[in-house]
């Protein structure tokens, strides 16, 4: 089962990737200053891609509104969205026990790494597979 502490570890291995606590919950961010070694300092700025919930059971991640409607269809005990409050977002929840392995939650955030990632840094980074990125099997 996927865990808390494997969304943060996935996270964190992506380019340019920060966690900061953000209402209270840890937010994973991309394309803030960079410090060393090409990772985002906390404390500055970037585009959150993925954040965990409160009771680490789900995460939200960055996904094209457009996008929700079938991967909730298809999946409805992995993805799903709390009405009223994601409406007007491109945010999609995914719930973590229901996640297969780590190399299905790798390519799940990586791509909400991608959309919310400047173009430069996903170009700089081949689109994070030269990173581990979804092609990666972490599993």
């Amino acid at each position: 089962m996927v865990t808390a502490e494997d969304v943060r570890a996935v996270a964190l291995s992506l380019p340019e990737t920060a966690e900061r606590l953000a209402w209270g919950m840890p937010t994973f961010r991309v394309g803030g200053a960079t410090g060393k070694g090409g990772k985002a300092e906390a404390p500055k700025g970037g585009k959150i891609f993925a954040a965990l919930a409160d009771d680490d059971a789900s995460m939200g991640v960055k996904c094209p509104r457009e996008e929700r409607a079938e991967l909730i269809a298809t999946e409805p005990e992995k993805f799903f969205v709390r009405p009223g409050h994601d409406d007007h977002y491109d945010w999609l929840r995914v719930r973590l026990a229901a996640i297969e392995d780590t190399a299905e939650l790798r390519a799940i955030l990586t791509d909400a790494w991608r959309q919310a990632a400047p173009r430069s840094v996903v170009d700089a980074h081949g689109g994070a597979e030269g990173s581990g990125g979804a092609g990666a099997d972490q599993g």
